[in-house]
């Protein structure tokens, strides 16, 4: 029956890039809306009830998500399946920046200075709509300050070398008021624990 990976929509370009690079041909990929970036708190109900409706049709069931800003009720719903009888594990990490950086780069990159945002390759294609109409920034520009007030610079974490998204991701820095820094991080713990989910059928 194969595995099944349940995901953020923000992961799902990569995601299906790993799985065909990877030949997983028994790894289904399917992600939940990109907007439960904005309401964290509404991912472990999305998460549950797909799990719910997966029951029985796979082998494996694993979570594309770390943490996520769900402050532990996502790893809370994983251990009550455990409790009852189904094992369900997720990415690693508190939340993408980590497991794409790896825990030692970011906390590393975090420690040195924390008042960094971060963007993914994702964010930065799609920033105008997450971040500048996700935020209400495009309709209240004055919320800047109370939003990115104690930040210094944006962080553009990049899963690829891509020259226009590196530009993309300097202007979505300069609409901010930031500084811009590119760091080549490519799919860091993301691609190994697919990987090995394909390697587990």
């Amino acid at each position: 029956m194969g595995t099944l990976v349940i995901a953020c929509g923000a992961l799902a370009r990569e995601l299906l890039e790993i799985v065909a690079v990877n030949r997983l041909d028994d790894v289904t990929v399917e992600c939940l809306p990109v907007g439960l970036h904005n309401r964290p708190k509404d991912i472990p109900a999305a998460v549950a009830e797909r799990i719910e409706r997966a029951r029985g049709r796979y082998d494996r069931i694993f979570i594309g998500y770390a943490d996520c800003g769900t402050g532990g009720l996502l790893d809370r719903l994983l251990d009550d399946l455990h409790a009852d009888g189904l094992v369900v594990e997720r990415l690693p990490g508190a939340h993408c920046y980590e497991f794409y950086a790896t825990t030692p780069v970011f906390e590393s990159i975090h420690d040195a200075d924390p008042r960094n945002f971060y963007l993914t390759d994702y964010l930065v294609r799609h920033f105008d709509r997450v971040v500048m109409v996700g935020l209400g920034l495009d309709r209240h520009p004055e919320l800047r300050d109370t939003y990115f007030g104690n930040y210094r610079t944006v962080i553009h974490l990049a899963q690829t070398e891509d020259v226009a998204l590196t530009a993309m991701g300097r202007a979505a820095a300069d609409k901010l008021g930031l500084e811009y820094r590119y760091e080549l991080v490519g799919y860091g713990d993301l691609a190994p624990s697919i990987i090995s989910l394909g390697e587990a059928v």
